[in-house]
């Protein structure tokens, strides 16, 4: 293994600054060079004062850096003896790719460490008041992404209608193609759904409506843009009750 410089790569979770591990903050803190992702709050690069910064950051529709650059670039700053963060928001490990990356790091004997990191998966679905899985309504859930349609077509082919909780990851452009297989598939139209829009952040919004009028369902003024996460599945019942019952007690109040 060399004993040159290390990469760490370093989940920024889904948004909101405070909701960086603590040991991503202490990886940050001693890094020469970061490398960070589009949907990476910039706000976490304060905590970086003496590291040169990089953006390598990929948005759908948009030209961007090839991964084989990025990975390059990671191998080359390492060799020089320096200490890498790769800075990815969500998890690294969760649509990140950041298993290629690792992989191409231990192939070209760069030592490497993985920081996990909270993924919008769970996060954007609680900040909206949706558990994932809840008693007696869905024991499991299935995160998808929305490229490319034809493994989630395949996944959700093979799938009982309502079994599990679907959570869509870069997917806003699918919506209307996904709700359609899954009701080809046997889901009800009525089935609840939710889009959670830039969550944990500032600018968060969200949107309820159900399966068959999620590809027409109106977004948010200020969410142009901004990257949402998918949630299908009647847990989303459960933020309903959580506001009803916030607008209980007020009236009590």
């Amino acid at each position: 293994m060399s004993t040159a410089g290390t990469v760490v790569l370093v989940g920024a979770g889904p948004g909101a600054a405070d909701l960086l591990t603590v040991r991503a903050a202490r990886a940050l803190a001693s890094a020469d060079i970061i490398f960070y992702d589009a949907l990476v709050c910039e706000e976490l690069l304060a905590l970086a004062p003496n590291a040169a910064t990089c953006f390598v950051g990929k948005r759908a529709g948009r030209p961007s850096m090839s991964q084989e650059t990025i990975i390059r670039l990671l191998i080359r700053a390492a060799r020089r003896g320096q200490r890498v963060v790769r800075l990815k928001s969500g998890d690294p490990f969760v649509f990140g790719r950041g298993g290629e990356e690792a992989l191409a790091l231990a192939r070209a004997g760069i030592r490497y460490e993985v920081v996990p990191g909270v993924s919008s998966a769970i996060a954007a679905p609680a900040a909206a008041g949706i558990p994932v899985t809840h008693r007696g309504v869905a024991s499991g859930m299935l995160v998808l992404t929305g490229e490319p349609e034809d493994t989630w077509r395949q996944v959700i082919k093979d799938l009982t209608p309502r079994t599990l909780t679907i959570v869509m990851l870069m997917g806003l452009r699918k919506r209307a193609p996904l709700a359609e297989e899954m009701i080809a598939r046997g889901w009800e139209p009525s089935t609840p759904a939710a889009i959670v829009f830039s969550a944990t952040s500032a600018a968060e919004a969200r949107v309820f409506t159900t399966l068959g009028e999620l590809p027409s369902i109106a977004f948010p003024s200020g969410t142009e843009g901004a990257p949402g996460v998918i949630v299908i599945g009647d847990v989303v019942t459960v933020a309903h009750q959580l506001e009803a019952i916030a607008s209980e007690l007020e009236g009590v109040a």
